[in-house]
């Protein structure tokens, strides 16, 4: 029985890191690709790795290095004399020994390569893509827009939960029923009214809302805000505790992982936010954020993805920073909603 609990054990583990690596292969390609030079992306046969070719200097000249079958082992010899039949080459290690001499075709042989990252890459792009400019819009509309939707949907899942009123469960239905409305149903509507007061190329349009609570995160936070007892509320009561005191120093300490869980949401989804901010921002370059920016890049730099991929590998390391260092909460935020403690 032990052993079978081993081999289901290693089979599920060996699964595990399958998933993984099938999931986590795009990005690891991504980085790679980030730190290799436009030559070496377009290098026939170049391996994955940023990698240039070898070379070698005999008597002032650079020569190629290739991997060449000799006595039945790969040597790594430099061309120095190319034939169509037998060529010649050079030991990089022992120079001195003279010149080898290899019948067949040196076309046919492989390159050797030494891996040669190319980290300039991200300085290029710090400076080309105006880097810090972007980020600055980023983490101001990230932070700006998690605030509003951190305290909005605490409130009203807060009502919704805790208070007794005429029609709350018609209203929190009618609330839950607008999950299904798409949004580019409203985006031409919404656009007009901003437009006709004179928030186009503002932040206001992607700020404002945010302060209006949405039905998403006030579901979440609702359902785990009723698995907290009401006991809890009823002896703050008693202390004297009116509602917005309970809501702050019993519910919200109580509720932290499903705040977080919230907060991650609406912080990367704000990160990574393209159309909305395209629409409202397009005249003002300077208040566009970090996704905006990187699509002109693109544009810009399409024969260079190289380029591209640092500027998108960039734009991604704070999220993915942050959902490592609070996975624990926000993973357990998750698994708790709705479910009884």
């Amino acid at each position: 029985m032990d052993v079978t609990r081993r081999i289901r054990t290693a089979l599920m583990t060996i699964v595990a890191f399958g998933i993984a690596a099938a999931i986590l292969s795009p990005l690891v390609q991504m980085a790679l690709l980030s730190v290799k030079s436009r030559e070496q992306v377009s290098q026939a046969h170049s391996p994955v790795l940023p990698s240039d070719p070898r070379t070698f200097e005999y008597k002032g000249e650079s020569h190629d290095v290739y991997r060449v079958p000799i006595d039945g082992e790969i040597r790594e010899l430099a061309l120095v004399e190319k034939g169509r039949t037998e060529s010649g080459f050079i030991d990089p290690d022992n120079p001195g020994a003279g010149l080898i001499t290899w019948e067949g075709s040196w076309r046919n042989l492989e390159p050797s390569w030494e891996i040669a990252p190319k980290w300039s890459n991200y300085t290029d792009v710090w400076g080309l893509i105006d880097f810090p400019q972007l980020l600055t819009n980023t983490i101001a509309l990230a932070v700006i827009s998690t605030i509003g939707t951190v305290l909005s949907c605490t409130l009203v899942a807060y009502g919704f939960a805790r208070f007794r009123f005429p029609g709350r469960g018609a209203l929190f239905t009618l609330l839950i029923a607008t999950i299904f409305l798409p949004a580019t149903v409203t985006l031409i509507p919404t656009y007009t009214v901003y437009a006709h007061i004179g928030w186009v190329g503002t932040w206001l349009p992607l700020l404002l809302p945010t302060f209006f609570a949405n039905a998403y995160n006030v579901f979440l936070i609702r359902q785990y805000i009723m698995t907290i007892p009401r006991e809890v509320d009823e002896a703050a009561s008693l202390d004297g505790a009116g509602p917005l005191r309970i809501l702050v120093s019993v519910i919200v300490p109580q509720a932290w992982p499903v705040i977080t869980a919230v907060t991650l949401f609406n912080f990367v989804y704000t990160w990574n936010d393209f159309l909305v901010p395209l629409i409202y921002l397009s005249g003002s370059p300077e208040l566009q954020p970090l996704q905006v920016g990187l699509a002109a890049f693109s544009g810009l730099h399409a024969t260079n993805p190289a380029y591209v991929q640092a500027a998108t590998m960039m734009t991604i390391a704070i999220p993915v920073l942050l959902f490592a260092f609070f996975q624990r909460t926000f993973v357990r935020g998750i698994m708790s909603t709705g479910m009884d403690k």
